[in-house]
C-alpha cells in the first residue's frame, strides 16, 4: 500500500499551488492513500482568540465553506482514499473539528470522530474556537485497511492508541497543526503511538515559514509499528510516499508490547 504524508501552508496565497504540487507527487508516486494536515483548506483559525461570538461564527462559517469546496474537488488529487479534518457545525450549533475519510468510490467524505483534547494557548486557541467531541474514537475502513485517527493533541493520550491496537488498526493517522521548535517532541510521540498501537503511524502537519504570523512547524512522518521512522517531510521535500506492508501491522498486534494484558 503506497501512502503519502505532507506539510502544507494553508494561507490563501499559497494553498492552491501547494495542492497542485501534491497532486503531481501523488500521480508520480502512484500513491493510493493520502493523509492531509489538520483543517488545512483555510488559514489556521486558532492562531488568535475570536474577538467575539459573532466574529467566531462568521469566521467558522467561512472555513466550513472553504473545506466543503476543497473536499468536493478531492477526486482531482488522484488518490483512492484520503483522511483529513474539517471544521463542522452540528445541528445543535456546536462547532467541532471532525476527522473524515474520503474515498474515490464514494466521492464524498464521511465522519470518523470529533477531536476531543483541545489546547487553549497562544497560537492554538482551540477550546476558545470550538467544542470537544464525545470522546468516541471511531475506526474507518478503506482499501482493505482499518484506520484510526488521533487528531493532533489527541495523540498524547496513549490509551487510545492502545485501544486502536485492540481494534486491529493498520494505520494510525495524526493530522496536526503544531509549531516550530517542537518537531522532535512530536516525532518522538509519533514513534510511541506507533508502538502502542502496533500500526503504521502517519502524520501530516500545517506549515508556515519561521517568523510568519501563524506558527506552523511542518514535519510529516511515516513510522512503522515498531517505531522506526520510514520517511519525514521538510520545507524542501514537503511530500513523502512510502510503500508499506500491511502484514507488518497485523503481525505486530500479537508481539510485544501489544499482547501484554492490562
Amino acid at each position: 500500500m503506497k501512502v503519502t504524508v505532507c506539510q502544507l501552508n494553508p494561507s490563501n496565497e499559497t494553498l492552491g499551488a501547494e495542492l497542485k504540487a501534491l497532486k503531481a507527487h501523488v500521480e508520480a508516486e502512484q500513491s493510493q492513500f493520502v493523509l492531509m494536515p489538520e483543517m488545512c483548506f483555510s488559514p489556521w483559525l486558532a492562531s488568535d482568540k475570536p474577538e467575539s461570538e459573532a466574529a467566531a461564527q462568521f469566521a467558522w462559517g467561512r472555513a466550513v465553506m472553504a473545506h466543503k469546496a476543497q473536499i468536493a474537488e478531492l477526486t482531482q488529487l488522484g488518490a483512492k482514499a484520503i483522511v483529513g479534518t474539517r471544521p463542522i457545525l452540528t445541528q445543535a450549533g456546536s462547532r467541532r473539528n471532525q476527522s473524515y475519510l474520503w474515498t474515490e468510490s464514494r466521492a464524498e467524505a464521511s465522519a470518523i470522530h470529533d477531536k476531543y483534547y483541545l489546547p487553549d494557548e497562544p497560537g492554538y486557541w482551540e477550546a476558545s474556537w470550538y467544542e470537544r467531541g464525545n470522546g468516541q474514537f471511531g475506526m474507518a475502513r478503506a482499501l482493505g485497511m482499518r484506520i484510526g485517527v488521533m487528531t493532533c493533541t489527541d495523540m498524547w493520550f496513549f490509551e487510545h492508541a492502545r485501544a486502536y491496537a485492540k481494534s486491529r488498526a493498520d494505520l494510525l493517522c495524526v493530522p496536526r497543526a503544531t509549531p516550530h521548535g517542537t518537531t522532535d517532541k512530536w516525532l518522538a510521540g509519533g514513534r510511541a503511538a506507533a508502538v502502542c498501537s502496533g500500526a503504521f503511524c502517519l502524520s501530516s502537519n500545517l506549515y508556515a515559514p519561521a517568523g510568519a504570523a501563524q506558527n506552523l512547524g511542518g514535519l510529516g512522518w511515516v513510522i512503522d509499528p515498531e517505531g522506526e521512522v520510514l520517511a519525514t517531510t521538510s520545507p524542501d521535500a514537503p511530500f513523502a510516499t512510502v510503500d508499506i506492508d500491511l502484514d507488518q501491522a497485523k503481525a505486530a498486534k500479537v508481539s510485544y508490547p501489544r499482547y501484554v494484558a492490562e
